[in-house]
């Protein structure tokens, strides 16, 4: 029986596989068989299963669990304690040292006297080279530490003098603004003196004046509102536009309903001598 997923063969050797896959025809045929098969089997259960109506309008259908699924276990089950006992686990032995397999071929060589250097003489030069370079670059070390040190102190002198002198300006400016402020404040001062005595002796002059222009003013002016109603009795106003507006309606009121009654008594004469008329004709 021949399955094209299972690989025949070494699974270590290279995979060729064909361009194009054609596919087998018998295979192909079968396949589409079980699928028009599953196909009819899935219509037949939908065309044979009882269908739920449909929900009626505001509400919907819910899927609800209506099988038994719980079970109660009458039976009694035998139980049987059962033990038993190991033994102890005996210790690992040490890992053996690992030694690999020789591999390659030996080789020798000749050293003959004098080729190899003798260290402790050789060495001296390189020592005495590094030796003078490390107290070298020391010396220069510590000049320039002296020299940096010497740099910072006169910093310092250099900033506490600039200090003192800018706080020396800041003092004579504030100074300074303080006399500048006082100055102007006291010129404000005195402006506002002088606007004050301009406008009192103005006011003075303009009392004056009035007092003398007014003098013979007043009355006249009382005179002419007076003769002008504007100086009126308070009574005799609330008369004027009070009540006699009032009395002026109630009389057309009355007189209206007087009027009324009139002419009704007329129409009602009216009425009843004709009646009497047509009474007497017939």
């Amino acid at each position: 029986m021949y399955d094209r997923r299972v690989v025949r063969g070494s699974t270590y050797a290279q995979q060729t596989f064909p361009l194009t896959a054609q596919p087998d025809p018998l295979e192909y045929q079968q396949h589409q068989e079980a699928q028009r098969r599953a196909l009819a089997k899935k219509r037949a259960r939908d065309h044979l299963r009882v269908r739920t109506p449909e929900p009626v309008e505001g509400r919907k259908h819910v899927d609800v669990q209506t099988e038994i699924y719980l079970e109660e276990i009458t039976d009694q089950i035998e139980e049987t304690d059962v033990s038993c006992q190991t033994d102890a686990f005996l210790n690992k032995p040490p890992t053996p040292l690992f030694i690999p397999a020789k591999s390659g071929a030996d080789v020798a060589t000749q050293i003959e006297e004098g080729e190899l250097f003798d260290f402790d003489i050789e060495v001296k030069p390189m020592l005495e080279v590094l030796v003078g370079k490390t107290i070298e670059q020391a010396l220069l070390e510590v000049m320039e530490e002296e020299e940096l040190a010497n740099m910072r102190a006169q910093q310092y002198i250099f900033e506490e003098l600039r200090y003192a002198e800018l706080a020396e300006v800041q003092r004579l400016e504030e100074k300074e603004r303080r006399h500048r402020e006082e100055k102007e404040r006291r010129k404000q001062q005195q402006k506002e003196i002088l606007l004050k005595e301009k406008e009192t002796a103005e006011k003075i002059a303009a009392r004056a004046f009035a007092q003398q222009y007014l003098t013979d003013l007043i009355p006249s002016v009382f005179s002419n509102l007076r003769d002008n109603g504007y100086f009126y009795d308070p009574i005799e106003r609330d008369i004027e536009t009070g009540f006699i507006p009032w009395l002026m309606i109630e009389v057309e009121k009355n007189l209206e309903k007087t009027l009324l009654g009139r002419t009704m008594l007329d129409l009602m004469i009216r009425e009843v001598v004709g009646t009497r008329l047509n009474a007497f004709r017939q």
